[in-house]
């Protein structure tokens, strides 16, 4: 389910968002998710996670996993996420918008297995505002959902930032950041998120984790900023890249994740969710 903000719905939604006192349960209610009790795990995303965030630049980003009622997990009709943005889809977001992300369960759970960087982010972030004991068990099992595969994902999403700096590929969706480019001369977001994506990748190919916010927030602050010449950020990615080569080869997480393991826990999680009577 893709969800667009009319003009006045988006205004009236953002005037409430930036409300630092409102819970984000409420606001989650306010993008038109119907079933908020349905969420078993919930967290704001983006560079505010990561420790990237410059002064009041970035939109607010949240994300948030949900249990589908039975007739949705075993129908014909899932219900496998629901995507809600104050800017719509005709322009890019700014400082003032919202993004609303949820996931089913089984959704996320197989985009984790499949190594997508943005989805591991979950299993890291601690769940604000809704019972954690489902998302506890989740992260209890997050070793199921951590291979050395994943690495490819991370590698080609970093290699996707890196190409469009360097013209080598499209600007994306909604195209580039032309405040960065005409400040500093290149994106430099994109550069920093570049950069995120290879430490993180080597973070977790060598010691089975992803650290938020990250420990080299500085860093990643600085090249947002400006302070890095492009020519340096792509030395850097570049030592970074065969540094993370590295680690994967010597990594201790196995080649790629066990699937019928994974089933099984998402199936475990639904049934005691379900047998608590969580839904309705």
């Amino acid at each position: 389910m893709i969800h667009l903000a009319p003009v006045d719905e988006g205004q009236r939604f953002l005037k409430q968002a930036k409300d630092n006192s409102r819970p984000l349960l409420e606001l989650v209610a306010l993008s038109g998710f119907e079933r908020p009790q349905d969420l078993i795990h919930l967290f704001v995303g983006g560079s505010e996670l990561h420790g990237a965030k410059v002064g009041k630049t970035d939109d607010t980003d949240l994300y948030g996993v949900y249990i589908e009622d039975p007739e949705q997990a075993l129908g014909l009709d899932p219900s496998e996420h629901f995507v809600w943005s104050t800017a719509g889809d005709e322009r890019r977001n700014g400082p003032d918008d919202v993004d609303v992300t949820l996931y089913s369960l089984r959704k996320w759970a197989g985009m984790a297995a499949k190594g997508n960087a943005t989805a591991l982010h979950f299993l890291f972030a601690e769940p604000k505002e809704v019972e954690p004991g489902a998302w506890k068990k989740i992260q209890a099992g997050r070793g199921l959902f951590l291979s050395r595969n994943s690495s490819k994902q991370f590698l080609g999403f970093a290699d996707d930032q890196f190409k469009r700096l360097t013209g080598e590929k499209g600007s994306g969706k909604k195209g580039q950041r032309p405040e960065y480019i005409g400040k500093y001369g290149y994106d430099t977001k994109a550069a920093m998120h570049g950069l995120r994506l290879l430490y993180e990748c080597l973070e977790l190919m060598a010691h089975q984790r992803i650290s938020l916010p990250r420990p080299e927030k500085d860093l990643l602050i600085e090249v947002r900023s400006g302070e890095w010449t492009l020519e340096r950020v792509l030395a850097h990615a570049k030592k970074l890249a065969r540094a993370v080569e590295d680690a994967v080869a010597g990594s201790p997480l196995p080649e790629k994740v066990d699937r019928r393991a994974i089933s099984e826990l998402v199936a475990q999680v639904h049934l005691e969710f379900w047998r608590r009577g969580q839904f309705k």
